[in-house]
């Protein structure tokens, strides 16, 4: 590592070797905030160069301040620096053959009066279809571009939910069908608020309109319909709206459908599991999620899951075996005990806690199960997680099953010692 004092400063900067590829980066392409080679130099208003990323996030924290003069910020317009950027593309491309990949050209942020404008395009009825289509695809297409983006689109203040709402649940019209499925498409980007939420809930016809959208024969009008009925859901806070909402067998099919379909996305089993997840908070309805496939559906597709959404599936299915026709089904699918007992400690802490929950419930109610537990290995994976840095009710869990399934262990099993004990159990 070299030091190299910045000419008029007598700042000491460090000109260090990328650990990755062994290629010096000059001081002057490094981030002085980050250290590390910026992608997308934007300069502040004290004239001083920091990556956008590194700055927006001093800004974010509440930093008012310029992090290398201390300048107070009295303009927090960032400026790209594209001279500078095209510097450091052209020494990426020079030192290629080290193993340099050439940073991307970013993408400008979006600017509120382009999407106000873009708005006013896509909402004007006077608008020719086909221009106000070309809008909205503009808009989704910023908001796909960055994180930055999508907070600067879905600003209440340019009123964007409301806007997709009214194009989307507006004319029926066979020719309009493209425009709403854009509208769909975008809304199902942003979470809704609690009245937009409450006035689609409300409306029997808008909801009747999402479900049917549900067996669209296009996937991804599929996918962004299922996205939009949670975000619907999860924005209701009444129970009856919840429950209205949950009150059709369709509903429940159009979900699981997503999870079944032999050629589902990532995304298609993210939204679908997320979708089927908050329709099942209602209890009363959980039967519906039983007649619509969900169990095979769960089990099948539970090792495809990636972390977050292996552990709202895990919490699925112990909301499901907490009613009855949902425990029998779980308990006649072949593979569910020896699924469950491999989710345990295999995810994260969450998860461990609704399987072994969900392992609890279905062995409280059959003998059978409880032999199928122990025949999977079930005895190995408690005894670690009751000694493990999991969760109190992941625990209380593993020692509740401990207990229940005490007489089913072998003879000469650790479990059935006088050294293990599983007496002082909290109920669950």
């Amino acid at each position: 590592m070299k030091e190299r004092k910045m000419p008029g400063r007598g700042r000491v900067l460090l000109e260090t070797l990328d650990t990755t590829t062994g290629v010096q980066i000059p001081y002057y392409f490094r981030c002085p905030i980050s250290l590390e080679l910026m992608s997308d130099p934007v300069t502040v208003c004290t004239g001083q160069t920091y990556d956008r990323s590194s700055i927006e996030s001093w800004i974010a924290t509440g930093n008012t301040t310029c992090p290398v003069t201390r300048a107070p910020l009295v303009d927090f317009t960032l400026i790209p620096n594209h001279t500078l950027r095209r510097l450091i593309q052209d020494w990426c491309v020079a030192n290629r053959s080290s193993g340099v990949e050439r940073i991307p050209t970013p993408k400008q942020p979006a600017d509120p009066t382009i999407v106000r404008s873009l708005l006013s395009q896509a909402t004007s009825a006077t608008n020719p279809v086909q221009n106000r289509i070309v809008a909205l695809r503009r808009l989704r297409g910023l908001a796909r571009d960055s994180e930055k983006n999508r907070s600067v689109i879905g600003s209440t203040s340019l009123g964007l939910r409301e806007s997709m709402v009214s194009i989307l649940f507006s004319d029926s019209d066979s020719s309009m069908a493209k425009l709403r499925h854009e509208s769909l498409a975008i809304l199902s980007m942003f979470p809704l608020t609690e009245s937009d939420s409450t006035a689609i809930a409300e409306d029997p016809s808008r909801m009747a309109y999402l479900t049917s959208l549900l067996f669209h024969s296009s996937i991804d009008v599929r996918i962004n319909s299922a996205a939009v009925i949670e975000s619907v859901v999860a924005g209701t806070r009444s129970p009856d709206l919840r429950s209205q909402i949950c009150d059709s067998d369709d509903v429940f099919e159009g979900v699981v459908g997503l999870l079944t379909d032999p050629i589902a996305s990532p995304r298609a089993l993210k939204t679908g599991i997320k979708s089927l997840f908050a329709l099942c908070l209602v209890k009363h309805h959980r039967h519906r999620a039983i007649s619509a496939g969900a169990v095979p559906a769960l089990i099948d597709r539970l090792a495809e899951f990636e972390k977050c959404d292996a552990e709202r599936a895990l919490a699925t299915v112990e909301l499901l075996c907490r009613v009855p026709v949902g425990c029998a089904a779980f308990g006649t699918h072949a593979l569910t005990v020896a699924v469950l007992v491999r989710m345990i400690l295999k995810v994260s802490e969450r998860a461990t806690e609704y399987a072994a929950g969900a392992l609890l419930v279905l062995c409280s109610a059959s003998e059978t199960l409880q032999r199928e537990a122990v025949a999977a290995g079930v005895l190995t994976q408690l005894l670690l997680l009751v000694q493990s840095d999991c969760t109190e009710r992941a625990k209380r869990k593993a020692q509740m099953l401990l207990k229940l399934l005490r007489d089913s262990w072998p003879e000469d099993s650790f479990a059935n010692s006088d050294d293990f004990r599983c007496s002082d159990v909290v109920p669950y």
